[in-house]
């Protein structure tokens, strides 16, 4: 999970996620977008497929990539356990705030 976190840490990252939602994509068409050189987007895809996000296929030079997505089931896991806290929260801030405004 720790990889998975390291990997959407990058909002590159995250685009290239997103467009893989949609399609499968060779490296240069995901470089493309972001304005970045194929060595650079080529060292993001290695962060994605560490983090098993992502899975390239090599034919010849050209390399495909697809979104694997189901490393980020254990991530919204993690993050779904902490919402009710984070929802806990926000709900006695608002009954705070709420009060302030009935006592005026």
């Amino acid at each position: 999970m720790d990889a998975v976190f390291h990997a959407l840490a990058h909002g590159a990252r995250r685009t290239m996620l997103r467009r893989l939602a949609e399609r499968e994509l060779t490296v240069g068409e995901l470089a493309e977008p972001l304005e970045m050189s194929l060595a650079a987007a080529s060292k993001h895809v290695q962060v994605l497929e560490r983090a098993g996000l992502v899975k390239r296929t090599v034919t010849g030079r050209r390399h495909v990539c697809r979104l694997e997505a189901a490393p980020l089931a254990s991530a919204s896991a993690w993050l779904n356990f902490y919402e009710r806290h984070w929802t806990e929260r926000l709900d006695a801030l608002e009954a705070l705030f709420t009060d302030e405004g009935t006592d005026r």
